[in-house]
């Protein structure tokens, strides 16, 4: 493709040095994965500055360079004279905009579904992903458990756990289009927001589910991590808003002047969907669902209180979509969960073994509150440590489990750069008994330790 950099709409240039227009053929933010007449952007991370990178880049074969640094790119372009050289203010959102520009919009040849929420977002993405297939929209989402087309799993090195980096994302798009899907439900977390991978996009919907503390080693204030989540809806045209949500929902639904639709777990509340009766089955649940002054029974194969409620937004995308509840309602059974989210697996001697992503204080405690309510004997409750996250939540998942299952295991998952045992220390700060004799820790899961191998970061045995 040729680019003529000033040319492109969103972004602001400093100045270009070397030749206004190249011929690009890739995009490239790791200047490893560039090729013959690549377009490379000098990211600057939190340990690394793609400015170090530029002229390995070059070597590598890039016809371009986008970065921050004037002097620097001035001084390059003297020697490398055939290149062009992009001065701008912030290199990450100008990536947003140049991937966007350089996959031909294909983020606007679809309908997008961005969910934001400390829980849930995973979950919400897979249920939006289900409802709109099974409703007759081909759909594919992107995020934790990885990129699926309306028919599989796709194969990508994703470059981040949940909302991939701009060029990424916006391959992903247009792969989605050229397969044929007319839609993506995409978790768009606050640090992708805040690093502006998603600069440039509007979302046709929004779905806030949940606020609380988390990230804060990122954020470092609770108030910056909520003005980052609440960016989502400064680019979405629907929003759909849990107004159960103490942290977010009304500061949400009192700012965003575009059309909503509410959902809650409450009979009193004034939502636009609200939803009563839970009953938990072996298969699932069992709810009504109040909408428009009508109300109507339905059983989805789900388990949790929090998990309805996810369902409650997804329903709510699909009517933003232009289905009717009789519609939705017939299809609710066939719901697809996500791998590791409340996932309940058979295992030997009657035992059940339910693996989930309860990351936080929050969801660790609702999680145990519905595993509660399955027939059992025995609750073991394994957490793990991780080493790439905030340190100080760590001995809160201790706090939060003590003394509410029969034992507790304390591992490891993705240490990082940490001993192991000094996160195990870390979560153990958490218990005011660390020595009970229910209480125990493995450096590792794996068989050797006797900890069940999980896909996730929290297992529950129930005997």
């Amino acid at each position: 493709m040729m680019i003529n950099f000033d040319q492109i709409k969103g972004i602001a240039i400093k100045q270009i040095f070397g030749p206004n227009a190249q011929a690009v053929s890739s995009l490239a933010f790791h200047s490893r994965r560039v090729v013959f007449s690549s377009l490379f952007f000098s990211v600057k991370g939190e340990n690394e500055d793609g400015h170090q990178y530029i002229e390995e880049a070059i070597q590598n074969g890039a016809s371009a360079i986008v970065g921050e640094d004037e002097v620097q790119l001035s001084r390059l372009s003297e020697r490398y004279k055939s290149c062009s050289f992009v001065a701008v203010q912030d290199v990450r959102s100008v990536m947003a905009y140049m991937s966007k520009h350089f996959f031909n919009n294909a983020d606007e040849k679809i309908k997008t579904i961005g969910i934001t929420g400390t829980n849930g977002k995973t979950t919400v993405a897979a249920y939006v992903r289900s409802l709109l297939n099974l409703l007759g929209i081909r759909s594919g989402s992107i995020g934790t458990t990885g990129i699926w087309s309306s028919k599989e799993k796709l194969n990508y090195v994703k470059s981040t756990p949940t909302t991939p980096e701009a060029i990424d994302l916006h391959q992903v798009f247009h792969d989605l289009k050229e397969a044929g899907d007319e839609a993506a439900a995409m978790e768009v977390s606050s640090i992708a927001l805040d690093q502006k991978r998603v600069d440039g996009m509007v979302f046709d919907i929004g779905i806030h589910t949940n606020f609380s503390e988390e990230h804060l080693e990122y954020h470092k204030t609770i108030d910056h991590y909520k003005a980052c989540k609440l960016k989502l809806f400064e680019q979405s045209r629907q929003a759909v808003i849990n107004l159960d949500d103490d942290g977010m929902g009304m500061d949400l639904f009192n700012c965003f002047k575009g059309p909503k639709l509410t959902y809650s777990l409450s009979p009193s509340s004034e939502a636009d969907l609200i939803g009563t009766g839970i009953e938990v089955m072996d298969t699932g649940s069992m709810f009504t669902i109040h909408y428009k002054g009508k109300s109507i029974q339905v059983f989805t194969p789900v388990f949790g209180a929090y998990n309805v409620a996810n369902v409650l937004s997804a329903i709510a995308a699909s009517l933003m979509c232009g289905y009717t509840m009789d519609a939705i309602a017939a299809v609710l059974p066939h719901l697809e969960s996500p791998e590791g989210r409340f996932q309940v697996v058979q295992a030997p001697n009657d035992t059940k073994v339910i693996l989930d992503y309860a990351h936080t204080p929050v969801a660790l405690t609702k999680l145990v509150d519905e595993v509660k309510k399955m027939q059992h004997r025995r609750l073991i409750v394994m957490i793990a440590g991780i080493g790439i996250r905030d340190f100080n939540k760590m001995p809160k998942m201790a706090a939060t489990i003590e003394g509410k299952a029969d034992e507790v295991i304390v591992t490891v998952d993705h240490p990082g750069y940490h001993d192991p045992q000094i996160i195990i220390n870390q979560v153990m700060k958490g218990f005011n008994e660390p020595r009970a004799s229910n209480i125990h820790s493995a450096l590792t899961r794996g068989k050797e330790s006797g900890v069940p191998s999980a896909l996730d970061k929290l297992v529950i045995l129930l005997c």
